[in-house]
């Protein structure tokens, strides 16, 4: 692991601080009457789906999304016509009292972007595709041809930056990781530096006219790789003198429902937790009237986050924060080392009487071949603390009891013992499992001297949790003091939700742990239920089903745990050729069985051919109801009518041997 040594501590000022909430401070920006940055509160952004040349159609949607909280409204200019049209929305929308700062979006057209520019609050341009068109070429350029390149780049970017000023327009430069230039993978690579500098290509021109009202936005569909874009931006920016721009956040391609809200917090989040942030959109594969209320949940979370209990100051930072890298540890039984981050499932307030109480958590008893089965969602472990299960539990899962239950069991080798710090301190070596020991505490408890003993023994396991409401940055300042004293003991992540908190449960719980998981710290989670006393059995059970998938999801979302398909699923905008929900629905409903295969669904082009980069499969829209199929960034099949796509789609995973019936997916016994 890259470890940040303490003389270059103050070279890492990617975040205010990693242990005290503070907001980064940053410029203001004027987008119409509502400004952006430090000095204002984060605010929320959405995205239109209709055709921009439908202008009623356009306006009654952005009505919508205002109604549901967004403050500023981005829609899709693809080309002149739409941009014209921008016009018409805008009137329309004043003359119903809609004052809501419109965002031209442009992919491809800089003539696009000068005429929109002159009519709404602020453009969007990608420095992917905004003077480039990508052709997956690797190119070899030396210092005098790839300085050739940027001053083309400055020829056909200067003309909006003039018009910007004249008109106080605002400009984001959004990279995307999935439309980077030829230029820049050439010399970069698809990497968040090559991200990077692709924004810094275009901020650079806009400095020298001294044109500042910019935001910057680092999105990409992989969490790991969003979250190490937007640190080293920022990291650039202080190292380079240049002015804090404000960011806007979001994960591309997020998805729907669930998995959406889950991916979208553990990128989204991990950066607000340390300060970073202006404005939020996050996006997901629904009604744009969708997104703004999970956005705003995830940012009121830090309106209440000050004060907090004080956390130590990290004085040196033993991970590099820039690219991921697991945390080294020793294994213990089937956690740490080289195993996959493990589900502990809590059932310490579940009494469980059948066994079909367990189907919550993936484990199923199939009494034709009297036999258990688990799917890919199976936690491997339960904790049942006090009260044992009362029946022998399927290979595939295995029990944490207290200590004092535990004791009493003739069952040592499939159970196994929780103590607290304080118990493990006390208790008799005879009393301890040879084989797998949990102990649990917060960073109080775990002391220097403790994890020094705690060191010393092979079988142990840690399930850390904290009371902070700044519980992510405690959890990561334990972590480190555990790098710093070189302890390799495995660490569960444990989080406590009251469950009927709705969305913020999967937005709060992705992440608190998601924040620990994609910088490679972290060996399994626990997500333990906060009940309310009158809840029925049946109640709890339904809960421990939302709080198993949930915690699978995190890992998926976090890249370090595949239990499920994973759709790359673009928001939709008026660029979207084909109806996306309705699609992604579709093609769920034939694959969701084809664990850990990645498949891409896109509107469009514009990020397309990139982000299939991230996907084994891709779905894109290029015309009506004209389907590209691609494998990985490779187009294998064109203008596939969308009545046959679905089916091609299929046969294309068949014939890399990929593809399983869905009748014939084995399950563990």
């Amino acid at each position: 692991m890259g470890i940040i040594t303490t003389s270059e501590k103050q070279k890492i000022s990617y975040c205010p601080s990693l242990t005290e909430y503070r907001r980064r401070e940053t410029i203001t920006i004027n987008i119409g009457d509502l400004p952006m940055g430090s000095a204002y509160p984060i605010r929320v952004q959405s995205m239109t789906t209709v055709d921009t040349m439908d202008t009623q159609g356009s306006i009654d949607e952005v009505v919508r999304m205002v109604e549901s909280g967004c403050e500023y409204v981005r829609i899709t200019a693809p080309s002149v016509k739409e941009a014209q049209n921008l016009e018409n929305i805008r009137n329309g929308l004043r003359k119903i009292g809609i004052n809501v700062p419109l965002i031209a979006d442009i992919h491809f057209t800089p003539n696009a972007a000068e005429l929109a520019a002159r009519i709404v609050e602020k453009v969007r341009v990608n420095p992917g595709n905004y003077a480039d068109r990508k052709r997956f070429e690797v190119i070899e350029y030396t210092d005098a041809s790839y300085a050739a390149e940027l001053e083309r780049i400055r020829e056909k970017f200067i003309p909006l930056i003039k018009i910007c000023k004249e008109y106080g327009t605002a400009m984001r430069i959004g990279t995307n990781h999935g439309s980077l230039s030829d230029r820049i993978l050439s010399r970069y690579g698809d990497t968040p530096l090559g991200m990077v500098e692709s924004a810094l290509e275009f901020l650079r021109i806009c400095e020298e006219f001294q044109y500042n009202n910019i935001a910057l936005s680092m999105k990409s569909s992989n969490t790991q790789v969003m979250v190490e874009a937007y640190r080293l931006l920022v990291q650039r920016l202080d190292e380079e003198g240049l002015k804090p721009y404000p960011l806007h956040l979001g994960v591309t391609e997020a998805g729907e429902a669930e998995d959406g809200r889950i991916k979208s917090a553990v990128g989204i989040g991990t950066l607000l937790e340390d300060g970073l942030g202006d404005t939020v959109r996050v996006s997901l594969t629904e009604a744009p009237e969708k997104e703004a209320p999970v956005a705003r949940a995830l940012i009121e979370r830090y309106t209440r986050r000050k004060p907090h209990d004080f956390i130590e100051p990290v004085e040196r930072i033993p991970i590099n924060p820039f690219q991921y890298t697991r945390r080294e540890t020793t294994e213990v039984y089937n956690l740490g080392g080289l195993n996959v981050p493990r589900v502990i499932a809590d059932y310490t307030d579940i009494k469980i009487e059948h066994l079909e109480d367990l189907k919550s958590i993936g484990h199923f008893f199939l009494p034709v071949p009297d036999k258990w089965a688990m799917n890919d969602q199976g936690a491997d472990f339960i904790y049942t603390g006090k009260r044992p299960a009362p029946f022998m539990l399927p290979n595939g899962l295995k029990e944490i009891l207290d200590i004092e239950v535990w004791k009493l069991q003739e069952d040592k080798t499939n159970k196994f013992p929780l103590f607290t710090v304080g118990e493990w301190v006390v208790t008799d070596r005879k009393y301890q499992s040879a084989s797998l020991n949990f102990v649990t505490g917060n960073i109080h408890d775990f002391t220097p001297e403790t994890t020094a003993g705690l060191s010393l023994a092979k079988n142990v396991v840690l399930i850390i949790h904290s009371d902070n409401k700044h519980a992510m940055a405690e959890l990561r300042r334990l972590f480190f003091r555990l790098i710093d004293a070189q302890v390799k003991i495995p660490v569960i992540i444990r989080r406590n939700y009251a469950p009927e908190i709705g969305d913020a449960l999967t937005l709060y719980s992705a992440t608190d742990m998601g924040g620990l998981l994609v910088d490679g710290l972290g060996d399994g989670v626990l997500l333990s239920p906060d009940f309310e006393p009158a809840l029925t059995t049946e109640g709890k059970l339904k809960y421990a089903a939302t709080f198993n998938s949930i915690a699978f999801g995190i890992l998926q979302a976090a890249r370090t745990r595949m239990s499920k398909t994973e759709y790359i699923s673009c928001p939709s905008c008026g660029r979207t050729l084909f109806d996306l929900q309705e699609t992604t629905a579709m093609i769920r409903k034939h694959t969701e069985h084809l664990k850990g295969i990645k498949i891409g669904i896109m509107g469009c082009i514009v990020n397309g051919p990139g982000e299939m980069a991230d996907a084994d499969y891709g779905y894109v829209g290029m015309g009506k109801d004209k389907i590209a199929l691609y494998r990985g960034q490779e187009v294998i099949k064109r203008s596939v009518h969308a009545s046959k796509a679905v089916d091609e789609l299929i046969e294309l995973i068949r014939e890399d041997g990929r593809w399983i019936e869905p009748h014939e997916v084995e399950v563990l016994v």
